[in-house]
């Protein structure tokens, strides 16, 4: 009981809170209620579309970061010379400060960056672009860096689930004549589908909800407001807007579609624990 008094004080008061919140307006001290005018105005809303629809399109990197993850945890798997050194140095950076993560890419992928300028000195110049000032580019660019940064994330955990396969199954398909592909996609995946399923949904929600570091730092939104997501929608509003009840509707909004991968997870490890029972 001390523990879920504790967890409600945490998080069901905040909770709460900010659903109340999300039906009024003006600055807390002084709100007054407004029904549902807040949930209505965000649909109105182009940039709070324009935020839901990034973070939509984000979504796109989870298959992308979970395939990547896994054909490198399938590579380290085989125990290659320098395995565990390769391990390490591929999740460090999941363990580097988003912040310090912003400010190198903005380094490196501003106009006259590091990346466009090697590229104009290997004859190149074609492949150049403006990576954070272009709407057309800005999206996929702080995608690219969001699978560089929890691409390691994965490696580490497929790799752990890997080695916690049985090897008398591994060793039985050999004896049965399977190939090292055979093995790999019909033995080890498999034995991993869980851990998989786990990972992308995790990953899911943190592309919903954890990617502001990297928005304020690279583009603070732009360039126009092209680059916003959910989180940075509710920080503008929230705090330099003052507009408490929009940003408190637009993070019950963003509550709910995280709950929605929640339940979605869910249902498929009981459909999982059907199937195994």
């Amino acid at each position: 009981m001390p523990a879920v008094w504790a967890l409600a004080a945490a998080f069901g008061y905040p909770l709460v809170e900010v659903i109340r919140f999300s039906f009024y307006s003006g600055a807390v001290g002084d709100l007054t209620y407004v029904g549902t005018a807040n949930y209505e105005g965000l649909w109105q809303d182009p940039v709070f579309v324009s935020s839901l629809l990034n973070n939509l399109k984000l979504l796109a990197t989870v298959p992308i970061m979970t395939v990547l993850a896994l054909i490198i945890a399938l590579i380290l798997n085989a125990q290659v010379r320098g395995w565990q050194h390769y391990r390490a140095i591929v999740f460090l950076p999941y363990i580097l400060p988003a912040t310090a993560i912003g400010l190198t890419f903005s380094f490196l992928l501003e106009q006259r960056g590091v990346l466009n300028t090697q590229l104009v000195q290997w004859h190149l110049g074609f492949l150049a672009a403006d990576w954070l000032g272009s709407a057309a580019n800005v999206v996929p660019t702080i995608g690219g860096v969001i699978i560089w940064q929890q691409l390691g994330f994965g490696i580490v955990v497929f790799a752990a689930a890997l080695l916690a396969v049985p090897q008398e199954l591994v060793e039985a398909a050999k004896i049965d004549g399977a190939t090292g592909w055979q093995i790999q996609w019909s033995i080890l995946l498999p034995q991993i589908r869980r851990v998989i399923e786990f990972f992308m949904i995790v990953e899911a929600i943190t592309v919903l909800s954890a990617i502001f570091t990297y928005v304020y730092v690279l583009t603070k939104g732009g360039p126009a407001e092209s680059s916003s997501v959910m989180e940075y929608y509710i920080f503008e509003n929230g705090f330099a807007n003052g507009a408490i009840g929009v940003a408190s509707a637009a993070v019950v909004v963003l509550l709910c579609l995280a709950s929605v991968l929640i339940f979605v997870y869910l249902r498929m490890r009981a459909r999982s624990a059907e199937v195994t029972s």
